[in-house]
């Protein structure tokens, strides 16, 4: 399946149609099946067959944090897209990643299974073939199943070899249940592994080194501490990976068959760190004021309010990708029967409490977005009910009629899109390495080997300063029996 260079759009576009898709085992670049009906120029008098199962929009960016949204008014962000979705969807104020690590979090949305059960402990790990995705699930009824961006499910970092997504990034895509995609390297993958074997290890790297950047992508990347990891990067808006995912998302989208039910994953790499950003992007925030982080005592103050400013920039970019897709949905008179979400698969600590990145307990790094709107779903509502990502894959193949995960964890969230008050979870779980948390989206109880317990009230302490749990109130035994029910015996203490 590998192309002699199919990394630009350009080049993809032109095999379009000359590789074929067997049986869903195969993976396809464009190609329309013999017999199917290709989205007419004119799709005004097309009307929407309601009785077939709904498309799936997924939107997946990297590391974005759940506050940090157009929906939020204490900040200056600018997310009409999303926010739109939000108006007439549900938007879940609530929401937790099932692991706040990229390989965890997106093995656990994959399988529809809880941290403890996913296969992926951290990012030294692949996600096992022998366990079932949800992708394969929507394949296997009928669905075409693609998807852009940073897959992140062959992530082990542990091994240089891994370290590879083919040049048209179909690694593994059929095995994990994906009818046609590019699976691209994140940030600092596509840089280690360039600079480690010498030449690009995937399709990201390989289109910078045709258009002459990729020395310099990696030189930006080896001067990031000079910069305290944020800078206006010297690529052009056309070759900025955020944008280049969205070209190759769009072309598979404009190419879906009109009469075959569609899934596509849209996987940004950002707003991830680096906070890298083009000239426009820059130009739009560099005088935008943001309050500095919670309880950090670092002295470059300037690097802070950089980092929240290109940090702005890059959900303000994404948020028009997703712009382009909602109007390319609405071109092909899909979007009424279209489902939209908007999640992350983690957090990121911005510098609060001193941290940068995920994989702590502390809502930034657990807590994300989570927007949806389509057929079934509720219009503007706001839904205060905890709920995992792990929720979403099992939902997906409820609405699609596919059969149900085999040993999944998560629960359907239709009674919550239809009625945001409708009982769903009293309390969910997140993990990584040496500890598990639980909330009832009031109160968080962490756990972690080797320390005290950790008892917050979010709603009168958002910030997690107060630790409660030596007062020992009635609701932290409720969440440490949620929380071992999970987890383990070995999490009772």
């Amino acid at each position: 399946h590998t192309l002699e260079y199919p990394c630009s759009i350009e080049h993809a576009q032109q095999a379009a149609g000359t590789i074929a898709l067997d049986s869903y085992g195969h993976l396809s670049l464009g190609y329309t099946p013999t017999g199917s009906r290709s989205v007419p120029a004119d799709v005004s008098s097309l009307e929407v067959d309601m009785s077939r199962p709904p498309n799936i929009l997924f939107f997946f960016p990297d590391q974005q944090r759940h506050d940090w949204t157009g929906l939020n008014r204490q900040l200056p962000l600018r997310a009409p897209n999303t926010n739109a979705l939000a108006a007439r969807g549900t938007n879940f104020t609530r929401a937790w990643c099932s692991s706040p690590l990229c390989a965890p979090s997106r093995a656990c949305v994959a399988s529809g299974r809880r941290y403890d059960r996913c296969g992926v402990a951290d990012n030294g790990a692949n996600y096992p073939l022998d366990q079932p995705t949800y992708f394969q699930g929507l394949r296997d009824t009928g669905y075409r199943v693609a998807g852009v961006g940073k897959f992140d499910l062959h992530k082990n970092v542990t091994d240089p070899e891994n370290r590879w997504w083919e040049l048209d990034g179909s690694r593994l895509l059929p095995e994990w249940g994906f009818t046609e995609g590019i699976d691209n390297e994140g940030k600092f993958d596509g840089s280690g592994s360039y600079r480690i074997h010498g030449e690009p290890r995937g399709p990201y790297l390989a289109f910078l080194e045709q258009r002459g950047f990729a020395e310099v992508y990696l030189q930006e990347h080896a001067e990031l501490k000079q910069h305290m990891g944020a800078y206006t990067t010297t690529l052009p808006d056309d070759a900025y990976c955020d944008n280049w995912v969205a070209d190759n998302g769009l072309r598979f989208l404009r190419g879906f068959p009109q009469d075959t039910p569609w899934h596509l994953v849209v996987n940004f790499t950002g707003p991830h760190n680096p906070m890298d950003v083009t000239a426009s992007m820059r130009a739009r925030w560099e005088h935008e004021a943001f309050e500095a982080p919670h309880d950090n005592d670092e002295s470059d103050r300037e690097g802070l309010l950089r980092n929240r400013q290109n940090y702005a920039a890059m959900i303000e970019n994404i948020d028009a990708q997703v712009g382009r897709f909602v109007q390319a949905v609405e071109a092909r008179g899909e979007l009424e029967n279209t489902i939209v979400i908007y999640a992350s698969d983690h957090g990121e600590m911005l510098g609060d409490h001193g941290r940068w990145g995920k994989s702590t307990w502390h809502q930034p790094s657990v807590g994300v977005p989570l927007v949806i709107a389509g057929p079934e779903v509720a219009e503007g509502a706001t839904c205060a009910a905890p709920v995992v990502l792990h929720d979403l894959p099992v939902w997906l193949l409820e609405r699609a009629g596919s059969r149900p995960l085999p040993d999944a964890d998560g629960r359907s969230l239709q009674p919550l899109l239809s009625d945001a008050s409708a009982d769903h979870r009293e309390v969910v779980v997140s993990g990584l390495d040496d500890w598990r948390a639980a909330t009832d989206g009031h109160h968080k109880l962490v756990v972690q080997k080797g320390q005290e317990d950790r008892l917050f009230d979010l709603d009168a302490d958002p910030w997690e300063d107060a630790n409660l749990a030596q007062d020992a109130p009635p609701v932290g035994a409720l969440l440490r029996r949620a929380l071992v029910e999970e987890a383990g015996e070995s999490w009772a203490g």
